[in-house]
Parts: structure tokens; sequence; C-alpha cells
């Protein structure tokens, strides 16, 4: 049996999905450097350029403004956050940023009741924002909703997406980043498994047969079942073999540790021993395993045959 209480062991041996995109897209942000996105989504806006910074570059890419005063202490607290998420986004938005005791004209033509004031302008329109200091999660949030609403206007008006201007960063050949397997890595990369799953949950329900959204949704949902349980609990309870419960934690316990076919074995067994709801339990749970792999693994294929042969 696998050492459930291994330190370090979380994902194991496994190629989750989702941890496997968010590795590679942290590994690129790093490879950009820490300031290099950041400063280069980044400008301070006034109202001479408010055109050129704003409206014009809202026509390429959305921009988030950040309406703040030196006066307003929400606004120091707010606008690092700014910085820091839209920086993430390696240039797909740019956060402007408004003194709006500097530049009092730009706040009136936009009805600014109060700092800080936060306005997303696509397409030359204001089309969301909030008024409030919202945490670093519920920003990303709602920064990851307009994403895929900006990405969800290119499918439609697919002649509207502006070309690459000259000296722009050339974007790696193949299709664009569905807007939210990227909200699912950044979800993965700040520790939020509940949005990340719902990240999945929406491409899955537009792409159903999305292989990449199907094991990461998986793989989330096995270590949030494995976070809450407790190893020695877990091993003492194996004792009984009629504690399915049991025996199906131990094998998450074991998928995470890398023992892979342990795992399986785990629950065919299971399966062979039962009938009546408590076989068809540990048959979906058995499936669900399943989904955390790609379809080619070899244990994956291993494993559906000795089932198909245990149910038949």
């Amino acid at each position: 049996m696998a050492d459930f209480s291994r330190p370090g062991s979380l994902y194991g041996a496994i190629d989750l999905g989702a941890r496997k995109q968010a590795l590679e897209a942290q590994a690129r942000r790093e490879t950009a450097g820490p300031q290099s996105a950041a400063s280069a989504s980044v400008v301070d806006v006034t109202e001479e350029t408010f055109t050129t910074d704003v409206i014009d570059r809202s026509m390429r890419v959305p921009v988030i403004l950040d309406l703040w005063s030196p006066r307003a202490p929400g606004s120091a607290q707010l606008s690092p956050v700014l910085e820091k998420v839209v920086g993430d986004l390696a240039g797909r938005a740019i956060l402007a940023k408004v003194n709006v005791d500097a530049s009092p004209q730009i706040a009136q033509a936009l009805r600014v009741q109060a700092v800080p004031t936060v306005l997303a302008i696509f397409q030359g329109q204001a089309v969301t924002g909030f008024q409030q200091v919202l945490p670093e999660q519920e920003v990303r949030r709602w920064l990851d909703e307009l994403m895929g609403a900006v990405e969800q206007f290119y499918q439609a008006n697919p002649d509207a997406r502006p070309p690459a201007e000259p000296g722009e960063q050339e974007q790696p050949a193949g299709p664009p980043a569905d807007p939210d397997m990227v909200a699912a890595e950044q979800a993965i990369d700040r520790g939020d498994l509940d949005a990340a799953a719902e990240a999945y949950e929406r491409l899955l329900a537009r792409v159903p047969g999305d292989e990449d959204a199907k094991m990461g949704l998986a793989g989330v949902s096995l270590i949030k079942r494995a976070e809450s349980a407790d190893p020695a609990d877990v091993q003492r309870r194996l004792q009984d073999p009629a504690d399915i419960d049991a025996h199906l934690l131990a094998a998450d316990l074991e998928m995470l540790s890398g023992a892979v076919d342990e795992a399986f074995n785990r629950v065919i067994a299971v399966v062979k021993r039962t009938s009546g709801d408590e076989r068809d339990k540990a048959r979906r749970h058995l499936l669900g395993l399943f989904d955390t792999l790609p379809v080619d693994d070899p244990s994956l294929v291993k494993a559906r045959r000795a089932l198909a042969s245990a149910l038949f």
C-alpha cells in the first residue's frame, strides 16, 4: 500500500491536466521576468493622453481604468492589486491609472462619484466596473469574466480582431488560449480550487469534449477529496473491508502519491466484491479517477479492461 503520509506528494506522478497547464503558465511568466509584463501593461494617463492611451488602445485590448486619488486610503489598497492581476495577463489587457485630483475632467466625463473606481473600457466603451476595494481573488474573478466576454466578442466577430502591430510580439502558432482555461490556470496558481473547477465547468459546457478541461476538473475534484482526508484515519479504517468509503479515499490518496495502478486495483477489487448501490458507487468513483489521466495512458488502458472483466 502507498505511504499516504509521505510529504510533498500532493500531485505525485500524475500528469493532471490542470496542474500541467498551471505550471507551464507560471514558467512563461518567470521566463519573461517578474517586472517586464507588469511594467509593459501599466500606463499613467492624463487628460492630454486619455484618447491615445485609453480610447485608441481599447480598440485592440481591454483597458482597465484605475481612477484613484492619493487622498483615498482605498486607492492605496486596490491599485497594487490591479497592477498585479493585470500584469499577470502579459499584455492581453492594459491598466490605465488616472489620478482624479490631477485630471478632474476625466472623472467628471466618466461621472465618477467616488474613488477608487475601476472601469473596463473596450472598443471605446465602458463595459463593466466596480467602485469598492475588492480582495485580489474577487478582482481576478472579475477580470477573468471580462476577458472571457472579450474573447466571446472576437469569436462572434472575427473580423473585429485587430492584426498585430509592427514590433508587437508575435503570438505563438496555434489557436489562442481559451479564456476559461486561462482562468483555471490562474485559479490553480493562487490555490483557489473552487474557482478552477468553475472555470473548467464553463469550458466543458461550451466544449463538452475538451480533454484538458475534463482532466483538469477531475484532477481538482480528486485533490479536494484528498485534502479533506486524514491519512491515519483512512489507514485505520481499511481494516474493515466493508468500509467502502475508506477504500475509495485510500485510492484517492494512492493516486496523488503516484501509485496509480495500486489505486485502480483497489477500486476494481471493491467493484468485484460488492453489488447494487455500493458497486455502482465504486464504479463511478473509478471512472472519475480515470478522467484524471490521458485516454492513452497505459495504466488507464489496462484498468479499463480489468473493470470490464469485473463488471461482466
